[in-house]
């Protein structure tokens, strides 16, 4: 019974969109500071978007998606989303979806998180 639970990925042209869930439990969700991160393998990950705790909690964005990725969340369902537009090859990984209680600040540091989803695979070609 995972914690975080990504879905929504695929293989699409640059240009496109997809829209990214992490389904979450085990959590007081309003409580916590949401979080996107992506991994190429052999890579770091990276920090993508934030978003904070509370009903209307404010969305923040790397410099590389800003402008293109809108995070969202439903307290209601205790999901997470990430729609992505404008899709670029570089933005093709893994992504991840975490939690943390801790005040979120740029840049966000993967080694602050311990429990992470199985990630789903985001393709962009060219």
């Amino acid at each position: 019974q995972p914690q975080l639970v990504e879905s929504g990925g695929g293989s699409v042209q640059a240009g496109g969109s997809l829209r990214l869930s992490c389904a979450v439990s085990g959590y007081f969700f309003n409580n916590y500071y949401m979080v996107w991160f992506r991994q190429v393998p052999g890579q770091e990950r990276e920090g993508v978007a934030a978003i904070g705790a509370g009903v209307d909690g404010r969305a923040t964005y790397a410099d590389s998606v800003k402008g293109r990725f809108t995070a969202s969340k439903d307290s209601a369902t205790k999901t997470l989303y990430l729609q992505m537009n404008s899709l670029k090859p570089e933005d093709t990984a893994i992504y991840y979806c975490a939690a943390t209680t801790t005040v979120v600040v740029w840049p966000l540091s993967a080694a602050d998180y311990a429990n992470w989803g199985q990630g789903t695979q985001v393709t962009v070609s060219s």
